[in-house]
């Protein structure tokens, strides 16, 4: 099966998993649908891209990255640029931007989250498709910040949850692996 096949039978799979997540798994489907490569990030009416939900060893913690365009703390993860496997895309980020080498992903998305980005310079205003997956560190948890980043730094996912100035999506990804992880 292709990549694109695999990610629309994921998709299929996260809406019988998250049935209230309806609306969102539909803008999925019809961006992937779309006849323009939506694997790209030129395609400014929207694009894919793929997070890492990076969780260490014990499953407590998960590292974030103070994102230095956004300013904000979210998970790691960027753009596909042409990779339709996503979850490849997603373990290649992780890697990139933690300098953590072993990881591995779990093949089915985790959450699913469609937002705004800002005008940059000569970069319009775009939204970005971004499916997120589950990244496990194996090994050591030493990281190295790239230059993407402000910081980094390995954060309690109960106390993400239940910080109410944690980003909302950071907010329901905590929800949902504590939830699994009960």
């Amino acid at each position: 099966m292709d990549a694109t096949a695999v990610l629309r039978a994921s998709l299929d799979d996260y809406a019988r998993r998250w049935p209230d997540e309806a609306g969102t798994v539909a803008a999925f489907r019809e961006l992937l649908d779309d006849a323009e490569d939506p694997f790209r990030r030129e395609r400014l009416a929207g694009h894919f891209t793929a997070s890492a939900w990076l969780v260490d060893a014990t499953g407590t913690r998960v590292l974030l990255t103070h994102h230095r365009k956004l300013g904000r703390w979210l998970q790691l993860g960027g753009h596909a640029d042409g990779d339709r496997d996503l979850a490849a895309a997603a373990l290649r980020e992780a890697q990139e931007e933690s300098g953590l080498q072993d990881l591995d992903v779990e093949p089915a998305p985790f959450d699913l989250d469609s937002h705004p980005i800002p005008a940059r310079s000569d970069t319009p205003a775009h939204a970005h498709y971004d499916v997120r997956y589950v990244v496990h560190a194996r090994g050591a948890t030493d990281f190295v910040v790239s230059a993407e980043s402000l910081a980094l730094a390995w954060r309690d996912i109960r106390g993400l949850r239940d910080d109410p100035d944690t980003d909302p999506s950071l907010r329901r990804m905590a929800d949902k692996w504590l939830a699994r992880s009960a």
